[in-house]
């Protein structure tokens, strides 16, 4: 063959693959944002902000039962794109509205599939779409996030340390983070959402999913020598069986081999990638709020969030009292009169209330007369939520709601799922739907990071998976929670609020922890514990210790009261992941600030100028001079706001600082 026939052979080779292989860029509304979707084969997608590389090529597919590959040798039939600018009404949990802006591309394929995709300036966000008659099975979501450097990242592996990921599928969703790079990533563990990668340019990315309904939550894991994220899913449950924590759980005995079994016709799960230019964004995020369904339950004016007295972290254990405290009527009126005391509107009943190893909620044990405690809080403006374990609530969860709800109870406090296989998820759909259907919230606990189903169902008034104060019942003298905390506001906050259960007024300086169930303590300073009622977003807050302790405190107590659960506004102050966090929240006229840092004492200059003209005052509580060593010292002080607005805050290892600002 001639050199011009080689030539020319090369020439068309390379023309008909430029013409199968088609690029579609997708800026954000600011433009610094850009995503490049590439058609040829596969399917994959990059992003960049500025000169930021956020990801490089990432392939992704969707295969079906009957060896259908939604994403392999697929031709686009049509591309439709649109540009959004509205505002989302106000969710229960933030008084002020949502601004919802992107520029939305959706790319049609031949065989009635799409994949749609949305820029906002503060990341990406895709999902498969299919238009296929009855039902079909999904096998697969493919996933493979790519990297051209070996980041760092903050990962947090699930809480089991099974060998299999069949046996890792069954977890809490509770762990503390790892900083390592991709490449050091266990391979043998599966890593939960949310997922926080450091970027060049002091950048950070956020994986995490949104709209999760009717479809299994995803894991990440790398098991390559590349900087590579793979996407992985628990396939469906085949066969299950009663047991675990006192028979409240239903273990997974077999799986099917595929994930899904669905409609034909739906939108997917988003799968979103939240792109901040500063770690501080990171703590006032909503892209996963913004990407859920919208409100199905209709009027939802009768949700009334607020603090909880709680009973189970501090184990019953009140004193000073004539009685003998425990899981009994006179404890929980205890309890109720310390609520209505201090403006507390509910309080919980947790585990203990029905009888045990039966998995009924109709079987109160003797001691309690719910009616009874029911219309004694009525009485002290104080409503009873009820603690539920997962089987003993779904089993006959009509009936349970209708009961209860028919008796005057407010919600209830459902725990003990530990998977997000399609089964499960869907289970937390029914249980919201059912619950406002007779007006009761509910808040899970033992579950999966929040995905949007509180914008769904605004009666899904919080929800755990968190690593949270409950921990330090039982965790060593090694155990590292301060650290934790000055982490989770970047990661595990922008999936949505946590029930992290603070309140501890027993306050442990540095090597002063000890694992104590019955009268347990929490790591670091008073005022830390102060700070994270401004720092966590949680609209259904406990105050984990017990009316005894806190009547001890009443200075404390009356400010853990008094601070907001709902807000008009937020500022993020300042924060580096890991080691230090602050943020300001305004409800109505008021501002309340809250630091916190890991266990370096720290100083910073908070900036208020958004407080605008005029004289302020600040009701603060700051660490003691001796709080390194002993974690209860703080001090109380009122002060006026410097003229220029800056505001100087000094704390101690492990610490923290909170404060009230007013006119």
């Amino acid at each position: 063959m001639n050199c011009k026939l080689v030539c020319l052979t090369l020439f068309l080779a390379s023309g008909l693959q430029a013409m199968a292989q088609k690029s579609y860029q997708l800026d954000s509304p600011d433009g610094k944002l850009k995503t490049v979707v590439n058609v040829d084969k596969t399917i994959s997608f990059s992003v960049s902000h500025e000169e930021t590389e956020v990801l490089a090529p990432s392939s992704i597919s969707m295969s079906l039962e009957g060896d259908e590959i939604l994403g392999l040798h697929a031709k686009v039939a049509k591309v439709t794109r649109s540009a959004v600018n509205k505002v989302i009404p106000s969710p229960f949990y933030k008084k002020a509205e949502v601004a919802d802006s992107y520029n939305g591309m959706s790319l049609n394929f031949k065989g009635n599939w799409s994949i749609e995709f949305r820029a906002y300036n503060d990341g990406l966000a895709y999902r498969f779409v299919t238009r296929k008659k009855g039902d079909i099975v999904v096998k697969s979501e493919e996933a493979s996030y790519n990297f051209t450097k070996n980041y760092e990242t903050f990962a947090p592996y699930v809480n089991s340390k099974a060998p299999t990921f069949e046996q890792q599928f069954f977890n809490s969703f509770e762990q503390p983070y790892v900083n390592e790079p991709i490449t050091k990533l266990n391979s043998g563990r599966l890593m939960i959402l949310p997922f926080l990668v450091t970027l060049d340019n002091g950048k950070k990315l956020c994986i995490t999913e949104a709209d999760l309904e009717d479809f299994p939550g995803m894991f990440l894991n790398n098991s390559t020598e590349k900087p590579s994220l793979k996407a992985v899913h628990a396939p469906y449950p085949k066969t299950v069986e009663q047991g675990g924590h006192n028979r409240l759980q239903m273990l997974v005995k077999q799986r099917e081999d595929f994930i899904a079994k669905t409609t034909g016709t739906r939108t997917f799960p988003w799968r979103a990638f939240i792109v901040s230019e500063s770690d501080k964004q990171l703590t006032d995020n909503d892209m996963v709020f913004r990407l859920a369904s919208p409100n199905r339950a209709g009027d939802v004016s009768w949700v009334k969030p607020g603090k909880v007295a709680w009973d189970w972290w501090n184990d019953w254990n009140i004193y000073g009292v004539d009685f003998k405290a425990g899981i009994n009527n006179e404890t929980y009126k205890y309890y109720i009169d310390f609520a209505s005391a201090h403006g507390i509107g509910y309080v919980i009943l947790d585990e203990g209330w029905s009888v045990n190893l039966k998995a009924d909620l109709m079987q109160v044990i003797p001691e309690i007369d719910l009616k009874g405690l029911v219309e004694y809080g009525k009485s002290k403006n104080v409503d009873i939520i009820l603690w539920a374990g997962y089987w003993a609530f779904h089993r006959d969860m009509e009936k349970v709601v209708k009961h209860y709800a028919e008796m005057g109870v407010k919600g209830f406090k459902v725990d003990f799922m530990d998977r997000d296989d399609q089964q499960m998820v869907n289970f937390l759909y029914e249980a919201a739907r059912i619950c406002a259907k007779y007006k009761m919230m509910v808040d899970f606990h033992g579950v999966f990071k929040p995905t949007g189903l509180n914008r769904t169902y605004p009666n899904v008034i919080n929800y755990e998976g968190v690593n949270g104060l409950e921990q330090l019942k039982w965790s060593p003298e090694s155990y590292d929670m301060v650290t934790y905390d000055v982490t989770i506001p970047f990661i595990r906050m922008i999936a949505g609020p946590m029930d992290y259960t603070q309140g501890a007024m027993r306050n442990a300086a540095r090597g002063s922890y000890r694992p104590i169930n019955s009268e347990p303590m929490s790591q670091g300073t008073r005022c830390r514990q102060l700070a994270t009622y401004v720092i966590f977003e949680s609209p259904f807050n406990m105050l984990c210790d017990n009316p005894s302790n806190y009547m001890r405190e009443e200075e404390c107590t009356e400010f853990i009261a008094s601070v907001p659960t709902v807000w008009d506004q937020t500022m993020s102050l300042d924060g580096k992941v890991s080691e230090y966090v602050a943020i300001a929240r305004r409800n109505g006229a008021d501002w309340y600030v809250g630091a916190l840092t890991n266990w370096d004492s720290r100083e910073l200059e908070l900036d208020l100028s958004f407080l605008g003209e005029g004289t302020f005052k600040a009701e603060i509580f700051k660490d003691g001079v001796n709080a390194d060593r002993a974690g209860r010292d703080y001090k109380k002080e009122i002060i006026t706001i410097p003229a220029n607005k800056k505001l100087q805050i000094k704390m101690a290892p492990g610490g923290g600082f909170a404060a009230r600002i007013f006119k």
